[in-house]
């Protein structure tokens, strides 16, 4: 392998970032040349070639108007960047890798011949588009042209230097198009991340990885019975515990930009909050795969009652079976109802659900605060 390129990639993979890659058309000597330089499991998560049209469309989630288009590789790559989401294990950052690419062939092609190298990462989109000079060079030839693009745009979403140079024509010229997000909130608000992880030092950051505990709640307002519910969670499950809020409901409105903001203002030097658009158990589950998600005993009744699935007994067989395929299970804290503290113990749960939840005794944790009677107790002030 040529030193240059054998460095460029070596370099990848010594860094910190991951990658799922989809290719159309074009790009598999990129993958070819990535896979053949020792460390290429620190670097690629997947590796995907949505070839027909109909692979293409079921791997997006959707039928594009054309498949070699900037708008395809933007599909593209965010689909991969959704994937790399569900496969990463740890905190390194992540990153979607896309080309799709119509390039010379067995027949003559009326139209040009190019293609579109797509990247996704939580802070933004890039697209870079190469029309190539027809006749020029052959297929072998435009496909290692774009691959170099591949691995030029790889390396600098790993912030690594880049030897490689793209030997083009006069006529030749690469456009570049795409979005950049500043702050992480933004990256939310416009559906291109799905969650911000608002550190207790005031950071923020996109789509953090997550292993621990989860906290969920409207947080209005935040109170001492939170705090203690998370060091004592925290303790139990000796990992970390994170609060989460969405700022979706399942029978309200959205929570306006204003009340997030005074939410998230809340958690400045006490914990770090994620917020999401997940307002129910098993969408939140998909976003924490593995963690444990510690609630209330009037959280638990909700949600092993049908009534709360539309009277539907198989809809909750269904959600519950989804937040126990992706290894999260629930830490269930007893709550005062009807003048009586209620515990796990009085909660009827599916036979096959009963491992998914453990219960934190009430000589560990008890709290009879309520969000509710602290902001009524405000208006009455």
């Amino acid at each position: 392998m040529e030193s240059k390129l054998g460095a460029t990639i070596q370099a990848i993979h010594d860094s910190p970032t991951l990658a799922a890659f989809a290719v159309a058309g074009a790009g598999s000597s990129a993958i070819d040349w990535l896979l053949s330089v020792a460390g290429a499991s620190r670097t690629a998560l997947e590796i995907t070639v949505p070839y027909s049209e109909k692979s293409f469309s079921e791997y997006i989630g959707h039928q594009p108007e054309q498949t070699v288009s900037v708008e395809a590789s933007r599909s593209l790559a965010h689909a991969a960047y959704d994937r790399a989401l569900r496969l990463r294990s740890d905190v390194r950052p992540i990153v979607g890798v896309a080309c799709t690419a119509t390039i010379a062939t067995d027949r003559t092609k009326r139209g040009d011949h190019r293609g579109h190298v797509g990247l996704w990462t939580s802070e933004g989109w890039s697209v870079f588009s190469l029309t190539l000079e027809k006749g020029l060079r052959d297929r072998a030839g435009e496909e290692q042209l774009l691959s170099v693009l591949i691995l030029k745009t790889l390396a600098s979403a790993c912030d690594v230097p880049d030897l490689l140079k793209l030997e083009l024509s006069d006529s030749e010229h690469i456009e570049e198009s795409g979005e950049i997000f500043d702050p992480a909130l933004d990256a939310f608000n416009k559906e291109h991340i799905s969650s911000v992880t608002f550190v207790s030092d005031g950071s923020s950051q996109g789509d953090v990885y997550h292993q621990g505990g989860v906290l969920s709640g409207s947080f209005n307002p935040l109170h001492q019975g939170h705090q203690d519910m998370v060091s004592v969670a925290s303790r139990t499950l000796n990992a970390p515990v994170i609060y989460e809020l969405s700022v979706t409901n399942v029978d309200k409105p959205p929570l306006r930009d204003d009340v997030v903001r005074e939410r998230i203002g809340q958690f400045r030097d006490v914990g770090d909050l994620v917020i999401t658009k997940a307002p129910v158990f098993y969408e939140k589950a998909q976003l924490f795969p593995g963690c444990t998600f510690i609630i209330g005993w009037d959280t638990m009744v909700r949600l092993v009652d049908p009534k709360y699935y539309d009277g539907d007994h198989a809809k909750m067989i269904l959600a519950l079976n989804q937040i126990q395929s992706v290894g999260c299970d629930f830490l269930v804290a007893g709550r005062i109802n009807d003048a009586t503290f209620k515990t796990l113990a009085d909660v009827k749960i599916p036979t096959v659900f009963q491992d998914i939840f453990k219960e934190i005794p009430e000589s560990a944790f008890r709290s009879d605060i309520s969000s509710t009677e602290i902001r009524l107790a405000s208006r009455n002030t």
